[in-house]
């Protein structure tokens, strides 16, 4: 099995890495409070009630209240964000700030039929998946049929790739179609609400215990891309725009993500899609990559 040779375990600092190579130090005092929660058996279990859906709902609730906007401005400023690349600059809640929609130019996407685009931004890592639906992210291991809670279409991924993005609460939180395409109705699962922080993954198998929702995307050239939402701690609320099945166009918004950090998970089916090489070293020394939304990420197999 793939297996990095390096990871966020032991180590002090989560490193990114972005197209160009460069590599930035991302560990903030959230990590290093969360890092504490999750190798303590004690701190562990002292957050269970905070897991639960109904949790996340009751700070939703709170977030969309125009009390809540008292905190943009301090956020803003702590994350240097450049609220000129969003349609609005004036928001009035937390959560409207949270969901804010980007200028269109801001996100340029790749529009070559042949290649698979990022749905979002985020920190991205890759993994094969093994014949045996066999995968590991982070030094936890996981199963196609886990993560699906279906045995016969895991299947059609043993071989494949899973790609893992990874969005922080200073991303942008709302993500797009990956191609052109027939999409399915959404499937959701059940689950609670663990932080998708790499530390948690380290202590629970998050991918296989979190609230999560996906459909499939059956494209032209790409074969059946499979996406996934995952909620996580504070981000109960999964938003996707369109429940039912119909025809979707590449970079066309499909949904976001309500206050929090949360992932979008792609699994390719093998022999169509290859990771774009940088990701794959990446991941395989242990860091995540900085992508955008509608950036490749991957190519169709020649065959």
């Amino acid at each position: 099995m793939y297996v990095s040779k390096a990871g966020y375990r032991g180590k002090k600092t989560m490193i990114y890495v972005d197209r160009n190579g460069n590599r930035t130090k991302g560990t903030t005092g959230q990590d290093r409070l969360l890092k504490f929660i999750y190798t303590h058996t004690a701190t562990r279990l002292l957050i269970r009630p905070f897991l639960s859906p109904w949790v996340s709902k009751l700070g939703g609730t709170f977030l969309s209240t125009r009390l809540s906007a008292v905190a943009i401005r301090p956020f803003v400023e702590k994350n240097q964000i450049n609220l000129s690349q969003y349609e609005k600059q004036e928001f009035a809640s937390y959560n409207e700030f949270f969901t804010r929609k980007i200028k269109a130019e801001e996100r340029p996407v790749e529009m070559d039929e042949e290649v698979l685009i990022s749905p979002c931004d985020g920190k991205v890592s890759v993994y094969p998946i093994c014949e045996k639906g066999k995968f590991e992210i982070k030094h936890t291991a996981y199963t196609a049929e886990q993560l699906l809670q279906d045995a016969h279409l895991a299947k059609h991924y043993y071989g494949g790739w899973i790609y893992i993005l990874r969005l922080t609460v200073d991303d942008y939180h709302r993500y797009c179609y990956v191609a052109d395409g027939i999409k399915s109705s959404q499937k959701k699962i059940k689950g609670i609400l663990h932080t998708v922080n790499p530390v948690a993954n380290d202590a629970c198998p998050i991918y296989k215990m979190n609230a999560r929702e996906y459909c499939l995307l059956k494209t032209e050239t790409l074969g059946t891309v499979l996406m996934m939402e995952v909620g996580a701690l504070m981000v109960g609320k999964i938003k996707n725009h369109e429940q039912r099945n119909c025809r979707v166009c590449r970079g066309t918004e499909k949904g976001m993500f309500e206050f929090g950090g949360s992932t979008v998970i792609l699994m390719t089916e093998p022999g169509k899609v290859q990771p774009d090489e940088d990701l794959i070293r990446n991941t395989e020394a242990g860091y995540e990559t900085l992508v955008k939304l509608g950036e490749q990420v991957g190519r169709k197999i020649k065959v």
